[in-house]
């Protein structure tokens, strides 16, 4: 099975405060973030919501991209969710088929 690695995005509501990471195991990051299992950012600010992802096929691939994404104005990081998840659907369950 070939390793996939993931750029994604979390968010505390439609429009509302955004966390940009990077992960080779999504579904168990997302967990993590959800379960305020890890103390930090998403913790304090309630940002729980998986809006966007992006698999890449290296790690270096993934952690391009996410420092390109993190360095965006928040308007690119806002039009990209909205084109490839105009309702801001918690993008979590999907991940389990």
């Amino acid at each position: 099975m070939e390793r996939r690695y993931w750029v994604y995005i979390l968010a505390s509501g439609r429009n509302g405060t955004l966390y940009t990471g990077v992960t080779g195991n999504l579904a168990k990051r997302v967990y993590e973030h959800r379960e305020g299992l890890r103390p930090g950012f998403t913790a304090d600010y309630g940002v729980k919501r998986l809006v966007y992802c992006a698999d890449f096929p290296t790690a270096v691939d993934a952690i391009t991209s996410e420092k390109r994404i993190k360095r965006w104005r928040r308007a690119w990081k806002l039009d990209l969710i909205e084109r490839a998840n105009p309702q801001w659907l918690d993008l979590y369950p999907t991940l389990y088929g």
